[in-house]
């Protein structure tokens, strides 16, 4: 059975707190453009407020969310229990991309674990808050977390990121810009 809470509780925030998976979904206005639903892992996710979160965004194949939010800012976090009691948590919200060196960026990254392949934070003022049954979701086990990501990143280097970065995230599957892309394509005019 589906609960609506107005702010991040203390239980949802120990529920938040206890997840090693979460999921974003986003989608661009037009019609025809994609839906784009991405898993998260690491230590990248934060309370900030009894209405507000945020996580640590590395760099990927594309930046699909940060597109969207900046388009028109709907955003929708989920986190399920895999382990014990069954739960679904669902954060609805409008969200931004808050960039390395910006005054919001000076604010906010200390509370996160930031690596050379950090490429923004997401942020979201959660308007909605759902929890459900998670009967359906099964149980797994958390092994632990991949360094594929961070020995690709030292491999790359900070020239081979940027680089990656300007092939990859600086506009969306459905040819939206991205926050990042106009930063740092400013930067390189």
């Amino acid at each position: 059975m589906a609960k609506f809470h107005d702010t991040i509780t203390d239980s949802i925030r120990e529920f938040i707190n206890a997840q090693h998976m979460f999921f974003v979904a986003s989608a661009p206005l037009q019609a025809d453009g994609h839906v784009n639903l991405s898993p998260k892992g690491l230590d990248a996710f934060r309370v900030l407020g009894e209405n507000k979160v945020g996580y640590m965004d590395l760099v990927s194949s594309g930046n699909e969310t940060s597109a969207h939010i900046h388009e028109n800012g709907r955003i929708t976090i989920m986190m399920c229990s895999f382990e014990g009691n069954p739960n679904i948590l669902r954060l609805y919200g409008t969200g931004h991309t808050v960039l390395p060196d910006t005054p919001e960026w000076e604010e906010l990254s200390p509370q996160f674990t930031i690596y050379p392949s950090t490429r923004q934070l997401i942020v979201v003022d959660v308007t909605k808050i759902q929890t459900s049954c998670g009967f359906g979701v099964p149980l797994y086990n958390y092994v632990g977390e991949r360094d594929i990501h961070f020995d690709w990143a030292e491999k790359k280097g900070e020239d081979g990121l940027k680089a990656y970065r300007a092939e990859k995230n600086y506009v969306s599957l459905d040819g939206l810009p991205t926050p990042l892309g106009m930063h740092e394509g400013d930067q390189q005019a």
